[in-house]
């Protein structure tokens, strides 16, 4: 499964970046998320957009 992560920001929490990745590296980018205070936004990929 793929999960899309969005970075937000910190004013208005408005989507800066996204990318799409598999679940395997989910935990990893939330801990660096999570180390430096970033916050993230994961939700499913959508599976059409390939």
């Amino acid at each position: 499964m793929r999960f899309e992560i969005m970075r937000l920001d910190d004013i208005d929490g408005a989507a800066i970046e996204s990318t799409v990745v598999d679940a395997a590296s989910v935990n990893r980018i939330v801990q660096q998320a999570a180390a430096i205070g970033q916050r993230i936004y994961i939700r499913p990929a959508d599976t059409a957009a390939r």
